[in-house]
């Protein structure tokens, strides 16, 4: 007969402890004192349990936090998405102001499975993932026995992880609404739909035209990736099928740059004949030309937020999740 698997929740009983506690323990977190965690550690070994051999004689002064950035399907150089080093630098930088160390981590993950290896043998205080790409069912799972990760990401109907976002509704709406109040009547959605936070942007842009009185129209909500090239090949296609349009609403600053270059190259003017908004308000965006109108996140909260929801919890139970509010930045491509 095959020999049963081991579990944290085996171990927390042979140890009288907390689940958490023994994560934590086996993660050689600083929190748990050094008795506890030999205790935890023996026991791990004596019951053939996953996780780190090597742990140090005595436990880390300095925290640290573990980032992992999932891949979605199909997408490639995700790591170097301009706002996702924004992001990366707003939680750098808050990990710094609480005297603690992070880590990029190169893993992927893909699954359920490859969620839970990661939070058994990642030797950190707790782990950031920088968007849900295809795992929200799959973080959901982890939530039920691990409280140590929180995510950057969309908030979702049933959602059981913490999870730090921005309003994306509401961002979207704001830049449909801005451009009505301009006179724009034919507005254009840019993005791809499947990534709930860009899901969420293109229903509040369809929710602030028809707040604003006009007509979603189906011809003008065009799919394209967040890369500048899949912009201007969407513009491009949309141009040449002579549909009409004096607005976009992108679902990113890189989508709104390709869409730029496709209008001036179409012999367009920005924001005389098309009026653009991206969102992200990533550095380059007060630099292009024209000026980019934007709706801006503020990474600098979320990377605090998504830090001190690490270290202060103490990995007991669910950590609540918490929406940062949206700016609309008002430059030269709208035209007002």
């Amino acid at each position: 007969m095959a020999r049963r698997t081991t579990r944290l929740e085996d171990l927390a009983t042979l140890a009288g402890v907390s689940i958490s506690t023994v994560s934590r323990a086996l993660n050689d977190s600083p929190s748990i004192n050094q008795r506890t965690k030999e205790k935890v550690w023996a026991l791990a070994r004596e019951h053939d349990y996953p996780f780190r051999r090597y742990m140090a004689a005595a436990p880390s002064e300095t925290p640290t936090i573990a980032v992992v950035v999932p891949q979605p399907q199909g997408r490639e150089g995700w790591l170097s998405d301009p706002f996702f080093l924004e992001l990366f630098a707003g939680v750098g930088e808050a990990a710094r102001q609480r005297d603690c160390d992070f880590t990029v981590s190169h893993v992927a993950p893909m699954s359920y499975e490859d969620l839970k290896d990661l939070m058994s043998t990642l030797r950190a205080e707790g782990v950031i993932f920088l968007g849900q790409a295809d795992l929200h069912p799959h973080l959901n799972r982890l939530a039920e026995t691990e409280h140590r990760f929180a995510v950057w990401g969309a908030q979702l109907p049933g959602q059981n992880y913490c999870c730090i976002g921005s309003d994306n509704l509401l961002g979207g709406r704001r830049a449909a609404l801005h451009l009505a109040r301009l006179g724009r009547k034919r507005i254009a959605f840019l993005g791809d739909t499947e990534p709930p936070e860009a899901e969420q942007r293109w229903r509040g842009y369809q929710a602030g035209l028809v707040q604003a009185g006009l007509t979603p129209d189906p011809d003008l909500s065009v799919p394209a990736h967040f890369e500048v090239e899949s912009a201007e090949a969407s513009v491009d296609a949309l141009i040449r099928k002579g549909v009409e349009f004096d607005g976009v609403v992108a679902a990113s600053d890189l989508i709104a740059l390709g869409a730029i270059r496709a209008l001036k190259r179409s012999g367009r003017k920005v924001p005389s004949d098309v009026s653009v908004i991206g969102y992200d308000n990533v550095p380059f965006a007060r630099y292009s030309s024209p000026a980019l109108t934007t709706v801006a996140q503020d990474v600098s909260r979320a990377g605090r937020l998504l830090v001190s929801k690490l270290l202060d919890h103490g990995g007991e139970g669910a950590m609540s999740s918490e929406r940062v509010p949206t700016d609309l930045i008002v430059r030269e491509s709208c035209g007002g």
